[in-house]
């Protein structure tokens, strides 16, 4: 019998170093007021899961049909009203990952792979300062707005402000390996333009 259990990459890795993080890199070990609770459930979900011999399948931040980011969902309907601003320089590196391909990773994961976590994000982590405007553009709507960190501090509050300037991306390549996974789409510039649904 194999567990595979569901978590997240992303604001969890440490927020120093070099803009992409492997699964080999620790978790934050100072991570922001707001996210300790979450981030302490993911450490101990996935000591749990490897200790039995399970998967941990860390999924990047997921769009598609009926998610948040996809077409009708809340940050989609955000950028479009320019309510979704570049805050600081906007160097807060995301890794997303298409529905889909979250689905066809956990699907590998029931069969292949050694005990441990997995990345599941596509190949291209970027700073918001650059998926942001591109999504905005896909959508028709006009440019995000862009404001200094300290501005955007009291409506988003630490974890918002880190999420936007000092968060660092994921790397899928111990999945794509050990996995033999490859996501359908490469990179979210692909994905966004067709697969937000």
């Amino acid at each position: 019998m194999r567990f595979i259990a569901q978590s997240f990459t992303g604001w969890p890795n440490e927020r120093t170093g070099g803009p992409v993080k492997t699964e080999e890199d620790p978790l934050d070990p100072t991570p922001t007021g707001p996210s300790r609770q979450t981030l302490a459930a993911i450490r101990y979900l996935e000591s749990v899961t490897t200790e039995v011999g399970g998967l941990a399948v860390r999924y990047g931040g997921l769009y598609g049909p009926g998610q948040l980011l996809g077409r009708g969902g809340q940050i989609v309907e955000m950028v479009r009203a320019r309510r979704l601003p570049v805050v600081g320089g906007g160097a807060g590196v995301w890794s997303f990952c298409h529905i889909e391909d979250a689905a066809s990773a956990t699907a590998a994961a029931v069969t292949r792979g050694a005990p441990g976590a997995y990345n599941i994000v596509d190949d291209e982590p970027a700073p918001v300062s650059e998926w942001l405007p591109d999504l905005t553009g896909v959508l028709g709507a006009k440019p995000p707005l862009r404001i200094p960190a300290w501005v955007a501090r009291p409506l988003l509050g630490e974890h918002g402000i880190a999420m936007m300037t000092t968060v660092r991306g994921s790397s899928n390549a111990k999945a794509k390996r050990e996995l033999g996974w490859q996501p359908r789409y490469e990179t979210w510039r692909r994905g966004f333009r067709e697969g937000l649904g």
